[in-house]
């Protein structure tokens, strides 16, 4: 088994907290959401729940495909987005995507990039707040099916 994989939004961040890990950590970037809810007939299904029917975006391809590779010989992965809607749906979409359990992939959160508070955070992990992540699919869903039903001022939809 390889080193620890730690994944976080951003990519400026990912330097200095490897710095902060030591060894037995890879730190890499999602670079944000790698999902999105599919463009076509506003990628969800009102007939089945509003399910939503997310794909991976063109531009975030190359990342999962090396995010995959690294989760193959990683130790344990471990999510690092940020403390808020978006960043537990990023975790959340990375769980889906990289065939992590979002019961069992420990997630850390700190409020600055400093050597005691990440390792801080490194001792007290938690996991995907699933609440959280509905609540983001919710809104996301909303605002899909909105932005669909009303044209905008260019005309556009």
């Amino acid at each position: 088994m390889g080193k620890h994989l730690l994944i976080v939004e951003s990519p400026a961040k990912a330097k200095t907290i490897e710095k902060y890990l030591g060894s037995d950590f890879t730190v890499k970037s999602s670079y944000g959401h790698i999902r999105d809810l599919d463009k076509g007939d506003k990628g969800v299904d009102v007939e089945k729940s509003f399910s939503p029917r997310y794909v991976i975006t063109p531009d975030k391809q190359k990342v999962v495909k090396e995010l995959k590779s690294l989760v193959k010989n990683a130790k344990e992965v471990w999510l690092a987005t940020d403390e808020d809607r978006e960043g537990e749906a990023i975790s959340w979409h990375l769980c889906e995507v990289l065939g992590l359990d979002p019961h069992t992939t420990k997630r850390i959160v700190f409020h600055e990039i400093t050597k005691p508070a990440i390792q801080k955070a490194v001792q007290e992990p938690r996991t995907v707040d699933l609440h959280l992540v509905d609540a983001q699919q919710a809104r996301r869903i909303l605002d899909r099916l909105s932005a669909s039903s009303y044209p905008s001022s260019s005309g556009k939809r």
